[in-house]
């Protein structure tokens, strides 16, 4: 087969077909106030459409629906093998339905098609049919009793819950919240970020399609304090998943307290620190990857390796190999197979990126490489991947999540200076440590304050079996692995007096 070109995918995107409604209880519909939003192309800055903004009407609608599937008998009280089998049919629809998706996600939020065919789309194949596969794997408990009594704990689906998802991976983060809730037998209202809706809603057309009941899943693209804040205070929504900024992490748990406590699991941001020590095994394969932690998605990733912390001993030598690897990272248009660097989501987080660059410069920060707007030409909001050296724990840029590709070198001495260094953080969602000595790196890989430590590598792998998730105003509970049906199930103990 030959190998898919620009011309391909500009032809895909220009022949994409657009969803542009709500999709509730199996139907589209528009959004009851007749109100739209635009979505915007942010590799040329042009609307791509106008979608429903669903707000508290639409919301009551959509939970209302779901609620009537939970109680029904077509989804929660299905087998799990079978939930499980129409899960992985759903997977399937995805897989054949890849370029469509790829190509919607490029178009809304400006990653790589390249990163979208080979990383994005691919996940959430894998994702629906891992927890497909895994629905009747997920067995009960008898617990130890006297010969007189049985005890069971069994797992019992929550009932209707909402998951907002970012705009860095709209299908991806989709899949993540899908994946468990749906295989558990919930219901489902899916709220996408209003910068990137497109695969959303497309999703739930597939999850209609591969035999997910009406009313099972549903999609109210909207603004967040409108549908978002919705879902946070509706009184029968029984729990909420959410990944974004820590911010509205604590919107939603205030959310929580004001209407029916429902439980809340959050993933939210972080300042991951990338540590190089001094006898760091292979310096290349570092540099590499420590370009690779801030400038892979435009920097927009809440596990971005955006604190670079090099030993002294080798930091120049270091940060040398650092930026020959960032000559690598190169805007380009999004729909271009060779790109590897695409657009800011939207105007708004551009700017947001532009005025942290600026505060690091005023701040004393050194800028090496980049800084400056790129692709200004396209209409398009584009960044030249950055670096900045002699950056101190204290400053704006080694504190505040940037969610761009803006790299914070900071210097340490030591294995001690560098824990303090990584833990001075309000975050703590993943951090990494390169060294040779095996021991030294599992004393750091203990005292790093982080749901995630990779050693000598930075994120390897999207393994499933492994759970994700962050410490302190990271958030708690845990994406992937079989631990995610903790946020979706209840556990219920009956006692039987024989």
């Amino acid at each position: 087969m030959s190998e898919k070109t620009r011309g391909y995918w500009q032809a895909k995107a220009k022949d994409a077909k657009i969803r542009t409604k709500a999709f509730i209880d199996g139907e589209w519909v528009d959004a009851a106030s007749g109100e739209t939003f635009e979505t915007i192309n942010p590799a040329t800055g042009e609307v791509i459409a106008r979608i429903a903004s669903c707000d508290k009407a639409d919301v009551d609608k959509a939970v209302t629906a779901a609620r009537r599937a939970f109680n029904g008998t077509g989804w929660s009280d299905l087998h799990p093998t079978k939930r499980g089998q129409i899960m992985v049919n759903f997977s399937r629809l995805v897989a054949e339905n890849a370029d469509e998706l790829a190509v919607l996600e490029v178009m809304d939020m400006g990653k790589p098609i390249s990163d979208a065919t080979s990383i994005d789309i691919p996940a959430v194949v894998n994702c629906l049919r891992w927890y497909g596969e895994a629905a009747d794997k997920v067995l009960d408990e008898i617990a130890p009793t006297d010969a007189g009594s049985l005890a069971m704990v069994t797992r019992e689906p929550i009932g209707v819950v909402a998951a907002v998802v970012p705009w860095n991976f709209p299908a991806l983060m989709a899949a993540w919240k899908l994946g468990p809730a749906l295989a558990s037998g919930n219901s489902v209202i899916l709220k996408p970020a209003e910068q990137s809706p497109l695969t959303a809603l497309r999703l739930a057309e597939l999850a209609y399609e591969a035999g997910i009941p009406k009313g099972v899943f549903n999609v109210v693209p909207g603004l967040g304090h409108t549908a978002g804040k919705a879902l946070g205070l509706h009184m029968d929504v029984d729990g909420l998943a959410f990944t974004g900024s820590t911010q509205v992490g604590k919107y939603f748990m205030e959310y929580s307290g004001q209407s029916n406590l429902k439980r809340i699991a959050l993933e939210c941001g972080g300042k991951s620190p990338h540590i190089i020590m001094d006898d760091c095994p292979d310096l290349d394969a570092a540099a590499n990857a420590a370009a690779g932690a801030i400038f892979f998605n435009q920097g927009e990733v809440c596990t971005a390796g955006s604190r670079l912390l090099v030993d002294k001993k080798i930091k120049d030598k270091f940060l040398a190999k650092v930026l020959e690897a960032a000559k690598g990272w190169i805007p380009g248009d999004p729909l271009d197979p060779k790109t590897n660097l695409g657009a800011i989501v939207d105007k708004e987080q551009h700017a947001r990126i532009m005025s942290f660059v600026e505060k690091a410069k005023s701040e004393g920060g050194k800028l090496e490489v980049g800084g400056s707007v790129a692709r200004a030409e396209s209409g398009g909001y584009f960044i030249e991947p950055t670096v900045f050296d002699g950056v101190t724990p204290e400053m704006t840029i080694a504190r505040e999540e940037i969610f761009g590709p803006v790299l914070a070198v900071i210097e340490f001495d030591g294995e001690e200076e560098a824990i303090e260094i990584a833990n001075n953080t309000i975050y703590g969602l993943a951090a990494a440590v390169w060294s040779r000595d095996i021991s030294r790196a599992h004393r750091m890989a203990r005292a790093l304050q982080a749901g995630t430590v990779w050693v000598n590598c930075w994120d390897p792998t999207g393994d499933l079996s492994i759970p994700f998730g962050g410490y302190k105003q990271s958030g708690f509970g845990r994406d992937k692995s079989l631990h995610a049906f903790d946020k979706y199930t209840n556990l219920k103990t009956t006692w039987v007096q024989l």
